[in-house]
């Protein structure tokens, strides 16, 4: 069985979980994952702008980080169950970036998510290749699931 865990390090009420949880299970079923977790945590620009510093060396905010478990061996446990790590998102940043993309909040939301999804699996987009794949696979997951660029 499949789990997502939340966890809200801010005082902003996420009404969109139930719907950010939906739309992983269904990332994660088009993956043919089982027995598979991760978490996502939502943090602010403050929060998120600190992971990027210490850990990307990046002074400022960012959207989205994610820090895969699975990108240390050591750490893979050989067990049937999957722990794909977490993945941070700032709630600050999704929505101004809903308002600056001229879409809801709740499809912010969605894509950061789902990116930070696909990071925890090792896709990436650091060139024009990764990134048509990468976002192939994402755009495919919310337009499937009915989460449209409109407001």
């Amino acid at each position: 069985m499949n789990k997502v865990t939340f966890n809200n390090l801010t005082e902003e009420k996420v009404e969109e979980e139930k719907l950010i949880n939906d739309v992983l299970e269904f990332a994660m079923k088009k993956e043919n994952l089982e027995n598979t977790s991760f978490s996502v945590i939502f943090v602010d620009n403050n929060y998120i702008h600190e992971l990027n510093k210490n850990y990307r060396n990046i002074d400022r905010e960012t959207d989205v980080i994610t820090f895969a478990l699975e990108d240390d061996e050591s750490i893979i446990n050989g067990s049937d169950n999957r722990m794909l790590g977490d993945i941070y998102i700032s709630l600050d940043k999704a929505h101004s970036q809903a308002e600056e993309y001229g879409h809801s909040f709740k499809r912010e939301l969605s894509f950061l998510a789902v990116h930070g999804f696909y990071h925890l699996l090792g896709y990436d987009h650091m060139t024009p290749e990764e990134e048509k794949i990468m976002f192939g696979k994402q755009e495919e997951v919310l337009s499937e699931f009915g989460i449209k660029r409109e407001v």
